[in-house]
């Protein structure tokens, strides 16, 4: 039975002139895993009300959103990405 591919690319370009890849916390469970593992997930909300987009100077927008790194674990879990395909056909058949 053939091993199924992640719907998603991870891609992996870490070099030997780069040196050590950097280690990033995982925004839900705190478990530290490397950067090129993680994903990125933008914490936050948008406005939307024009009128109240007007009011706001434009360098304070920039604070309502915050970048946060996800293991691939806790991505899974909180369907940041979609399962693998046999995951999927499971789903399907029944």
């Amino acid at each position: 039975m053939p091993v199924s591919t992640a719907p998603y690319k991870r891609e992996y370009a870490h070099t030997k002139r780069r040196g050590k890849e950097g280690m990033v916390k995982c925004g839900f469970c705190g478990k530290s895993c490397p950067r090129w593992k993680a994903f990125t997930k933008f914490k936050g909300f948008r406005i939307s009300d024009p009128v109240l987009r007007k009011q706001i100077p434009r360098h304070n927008i920039h604070m309502f959103q915050q970048k946060m790194y996800v293991c691939p674990s806790c991505a899974r879990f909180r369907h940041i990405i979609k399962p693998g395909k046999s995951v999927r056909k499971k789903h399907l058949k029944t």
